[in-house]
């Protein structure tokens, strides 16, 4: 199987990480693939670093006539996830919470969630699959901000953001093949960010018209 260049670490991530992408990306070559996925994409969403981008962009190039069914599932355990997350937030924050969000370096996010979600945490949850902050922080901090934040609505835009950004991986592969590979290890980030921008303004043109 064809599998994809591993995102490069940042600086400042320790081998660990390192060790952990190659861990994720092993599963791709054996049976357990799709648990493996599921499982990925749910932990990801409350505490696991790695992001299931990795092991659904390996799957997908194996198996293109399959990638909107990993799509699904990958998108389906990552709301999943989230809803631990927000429950991770909402009661065991100063338990459980604070050492994931310390531990992986994430404190600024975090604080810089709780301000959006004071401004809009719908938009926020819904655009927050296309940005650098990782999923986990807005899940937490859902739950931590939660008179701001229901879990219908996190739940709700979670649903259409995490689907959204998966969906552009799984679709890339499914309509063009190995030959989009190259690009998507090299631009999903900027591909994601204009993805999110056409999604927003989706969302405010509805808004306009009504």
């Amino acid at each position: 199987m064809d599998q994809p260049t591993a995102p490069q670490v940042q600086p400042g991530e320790t081998g660990i990480i390192r060790k952990l992408y190659k861990w994720v990306l092993h599963w791709a070559d054996t049976p357990y693939a799709l648990p493996a996925l599921f499982l990925l994409a749910f932990t990801e969403s409350s505490f696991f670093p790695i992001p299931p981008d990795v092991l659904l962009m390996a799957l997908c190039m194996g198996a293109p006539k399959r990638s909107f069914r990993y799509v699904f599932w990958c998108s389906l355990a990552s709301v999943l996830g989230g809803i631990l997350g927000y429950y991770i937030g909402y009661g065991f924050y100063d338990t459980i919470g604070v050492r994931i969000i310390d531990t992986l370096g994430y404190q600024h996010h975090f604080e810089t969630v709780g301000t959006y979600y004071g401004d809009n945490a719908f938009l926020a949850i819904v655009t927050a699959a296309f940005t650098p902050i990782p999923y986990k922080v807005f899940t937490i901090a859902a739950g931590v901000f939660h008179e701001n934040v229901s879990l219908a609505t996190l739940v709700l835009a979670s649903s259409i953001g995490r689907t959204a950004r998966f969906a552009l991986v799984g679709g890339a592969i499914y309509f063009f093949g190995p030959p989009v590979k190259a690009i998507l290890d090299k631009y999903l980030e900027w591909l994601t960010i204009a993805f999110a921008l056409l999604l927003i303004g989706g969302f405010v043109l509805i808004k306009v018209l009504h």
